[in-house]
């Protein structure tokens, strides 16, 4: 599918909230890097809508490769119109001039002015992301992954009724692609594979 059809099904209806000291609104779509989809990261961002939303994660690169990967990334992410957060804590993504960080509640800090992405798999976890003054939470996984295969899943009716809860934003994430995000109406997800 491309990626004008794409931007029709989720920018135009989706209600935003602007990010603070950001220029642009959360995004609705979230490509997740990962070592099994590098190869294709370049062709993906472009396909991507613009305004989608980039989590940079390449944990299995040393430190010194992940940065040039990530200094390529930011460039592409700046030229196709995307917002790019780092996985890490919000000190790496400030000095690796990323929008935000992505990760566990308390690995976020509370500085203000960067975009803060908490990760959560259970209700006790989006009580820690809200505590920890998150602008948005990554709630999974809603369907079964490549990522963790075997683990529980929440499931799409436990994921909205946890998701309807949360005074912030909630992305859906694990095992969503389009077509799940479109059957299930997901406003706002992350995809590994499904995105790449």
């Amino acid at each position: 599918m491309s990626g004008r059809s794409m931007a029709g099904c989720y920018s135009a209806n989706v209600p935003n909230r602007q990010i603070p000291l950001l220029s642009m609104p959360l995004p609705a779509i979230w490509l997740v890097t990962d070592e099994r989809t590098d190869a294709l990261l370049d062709a993906a961002l472009a396909r991507l809508p613009r305004g989608s939303g980039i989590i940079f994660r390449h944990y299995h690169l040393p430190p010194a490769e992940r940065r040039a990967r990530l200094e390529h990334i930011r460039v592409l992410a700046r030229r196709f119109g995307h917002l790019l957060v780092l996985a890490g804590t919000e000190r790496d993504a400030r000095r690796a001039g990323a929008g935000g960080a992505y990760g566990a509640p308390a690995s976020l800090g509370h500085r203000a002015g960067l975009l803060r992405l908490a990760t959560a798999h259970s209700p006790q976890e989006m009580s820690a992301a809200l505590r920890a003054g998150a602008d948005a939470i990554l709630l999974s996984p809603v369907f079964a992954t490549r990522s963790h295969p075997g683990a529980a899943v929440l499931g799409p009716v436990r994921w909205r009724l946890l998701a309807a809860r949360s005074p912030i934003p909630v992305i859906a994430m694990g095992g969503v692609d389009l077509h799940r995000a479109r059957a299930r109406g997901l406003t706002r997800w992350a995809a590994i594979d499904g995105l790449a």
